[in-house]
């Protein structure tokens, strides 16, 4: 019996569509590379490049110290080259009003002068995302920290936006190790920014009942009687005291202990002092 033979060849069809998938992926790429490239330009050069003026200090001396060449050259910078060749970013706003500093050092002996070109509000958005962000690190505490400042630390606008919805919606970070627990924050970022967590302990003298809600394990029916024993008290001693509210036990306060501080007591006068 002779059956007819199945060509494995590919169709024609499928040759072309394949070749034509071949050639959107690489156009593809193609122009992924060119705005990479055109971005790049930009944050270079950006629409206009800034000018930079290279003057001995002699004449300059000279220039400056005309006062109406003073005001022509508002917007200018200065960087001073002292006679070892170091580089030494002088402040001249006054002079010259704000502007960016000038990266390259001039030769021992000069002044470099760089005066910043106005930029399109396009080209400033380009050199914003693309430009490599410049990380600080300094004191901040996470509950209270400005989105800007979180950008400031490293963190990119999403993550920052997120760790601010956090405490939008009632979140708290207690302890250093509650900011590392977020999602956004690597491990990398965290030892960065470990020793330069400041998180205020609640003073129990001072707090009020919503400040001692935020405490583990401590709801609005503790943090009222929180706040009615140091009434009467007229001012806690210690924080042990606290363990001598109904139902707060040591394990309620083991949990808090790290969290909390107790200020000097305001002193009874001697008319108001109890009998006991």
């Amino acid at each position: 019996m002779s059956g007819k033979k199945t060509s494995n060849k590919p169709s024609a069809v499928f040759k072309v569509g394949a070749i034509s998938l071949a050639f959107m992926i690489l156009g593809y790429q193609v122009a992924l590379f060119m705005h990479r490239a055109a971005a790049e330009r930009i944050v270079a050069n950006r629409d206009c490049p800034d000018t930079v003026y290279v003057l001995d200090r002699e004449m300059a001396k000279e220039i400056l110290s005309d006062s109406a060449m003073r005001q022509k050259a508002a917007g200018l910078t200065a960087t001073v080259s002292s006679g070892r060749g170091k580089a030494q970013q002088r402040d001249t706003e006054s002079a010259f009003g704000q502007g960016q500093a000038q990266q390259t050092a001039p030769a021992a002996g000069q002044i470099a002068i760089k005066k910043p070109s106005p930029h399109s509000p396009a080209a400033k958005a380009i050199a914003e995302k693309y430009s490599p962000r410049k990380v600080e690190s300094f004191e901040f505490n996470p509950n209270t920290v400005s989105v800007e400042d979180l950008m400031r630390l490293g963190f990119s606008e999403k993550q920052a936006a997120s760790i601010d919805n956090y405490r939008n919606k009632g979140g708290r970070f207690r302890r250093k190790s509650d900011f590392a627990k977020s999602f956004v924050v690597s491990d990398s970022v965290y030892k960065r920014l470990e020793k330069y967590i400041s998180i205020p302990k609640i003073d129990i003298n001072k707090a009020d009942s919503a400040e001692f809600d935020s405490l583990p394990g401590i709801g609005g029916w503790f943090a009222k009687n929180m706040v009615e024993y140091r009434s009467r008290l007229r001012g806690y001693s210690c924080t042990e005291q606290l363990m001598e509210i109904y139902r707060f036990d040591a394990e309620k306060y083991e949990a808090l202990k790290d969290l909390i501080t107790c200020s000097e007591a305001e002193a009874y006068p001697f008319w108001s002092a109890p009998a006991d």
